[in-house]
């Protein structure tokens, strides 16, 4: 079989953790800051597991991860 290649942007923004579960980021916290409150800032900063929807997609997108 040949290698599979692993898709750029899904790299960059995915984890897989030791169980198998998809580790990403939460959006909405690159910019216009200032009319968010700290405490909603603080919230997107932490990570977050993908919903099973998309787990299945996202695994071959970093088949190498």
């Amino acid at each position: 079989m040949p290698k599979l290649k692993t898709h750029s942007g899904a790299k960059k923004r995915f984890n897989l953790t030791k169980n198998g579960k998809v580790k990403r980021s939460r959006a909405y916290k690159s910019h216009i800051l200032n009319k968010k409150d700290r405490k909603r800032k603080r919230r997107l900063r932490m990570a977050t597991m993908t919903d099973v929807t998309n787990v299945k997609a996202i695994k071959k997108l970093i088949p190498y991860k």
